[in-house]
């Protein structure tokens, strides 16, 4: 998924944590009847582990006859990730898949050497009303799989490990983190967890990757004495083992992995290792030579500079 274009993030408050490197207090933006909050890419911190992107989705309440529509659109070189809290979004990409995503669902797109997707509001929910939460982030393939063929792979929220006790439920997403491994299949080590914990409980964080973070969803937490709320993405030092406290009933999304293989170049809608592949597909997108999504023949202009998302 792309969104509109959105301010970058800023820093936000001292805090007095040393394990915490960089915090991130991510610029709302009101796009009419919904509104995106994008931690990642920032000018602070350009990535953590394999996450290249990170927005908030909501939470938006759509009226009678609205919805989200993200039109058709290409990527290339990262694999999309879309987990609900609330709400569903029907997926389309021209593999052919057809799909809706509920909450606690997984979608995992692999662009690879590049792909075209569609992310709507169905029809059913516009003459009834819905609700949209979530968050919608970009995991850069490594060097060697930035040019695999596309795919798409869809898991309930069944197939997703779920540890439980002590005041804490943790689903993972993703990776392996916790005692536990995810099904879902990565193009490099990470972690990607839902958390949540009643208050007065703890769960540690320990340093089996070197790169890691929270993004807070709701409630509150604290850490080594520094307390925060919802929408805030704390960033950690490596090597040092973390304990987070919910000081009320809180939920957060654990994301990171191993420091990638390089750089990544991020443009539009575009990730890749090598600049001037980034162009090519640029061109490639504006000669129409990728696929198209059946049924959704809508189509987005290759943006002019500077566009919606360009990292560095």
């Amino acid at each position: 998924m792309s969104w509109h274009s959105a301010d970058d993030p800023v820093p936000g408050d001292r805090f007095s944590c040393d394990a915490i490197r960089t915090l991130i207090v991510p610029r709302s933006r009101d796009l009419g009847s919904f509104a995106v909050r994008r931690a990642l890419p920032s000018t602070a911190c350009r990535m953590v582990g394999p996450f290249v992107f990170f927005d908030q989705m909501g939470p938006s309440e759509f009226l009678l006859g609205e919805g989200m529509d993200v039109r058709p659109h290409p990527h290339i070189g990262l694999s999309t990730v879309t987990y609900l809290f609330d709400g569903e979004i029907m997926h389309r990409d021209s593999l052919g898949t057809e799909l809706p995503i509920r909450p606690g669902e997984l979608n995992w797109m692999t662009a690879g050497r590049g792909i075209t997707h569609s992310e709507r509001t169905g029809s059913e929910l516009r003459r009834t009303g819905s609700k949209l939460f979530g968050i919608q982030s970009w995991v850069a393939l490594s060097a060697r799989d930035e040019e695999t063929a596309p795919s798409f792979e869809h898991y309930e929220a069944s197939a997703l490990p779920i540890l439980a006790g002590e005041g804490k439920t943790v689903r993972l997403i993703a990776g392996e983190a916790f005692g536990a491994r995810s099904p879902v299949r990565t193009s490099s080590p990470m972690v990607y967890a839902d958390v949540m914990l009643k208050a007065g409980a703890v769960l540690p964080l320990d340093p089996t990757y070197d790169e890691r973070a929270i993004y807070t969803v709701a409630g509150a937490i604290e850490i080594a004495g520094d307390g925060f709320g919802p929408g805030q993405l704390l960033v950690f030092r490596p090597g040092d083992r973390i304990s987070v406290r919910a000081t009320r009933d809180a939920r957060f999304m654990v994301l990171g992995g191993e420091p990638m293989d390089g750089p990544r170049h991020l443009w539009w809608n575009f990730v890749s290792s090598r600049p001037e592949r980034i162009e090519q597909a640029k061109e490639d997108w504006r000669q129409a030579r990728f696929d198209s999504v059946p049924g959704d023949a809508e189509f987005i202009p290759l943006p002019e500079d500077p566009p919606p998302v360009r990292y560095p």
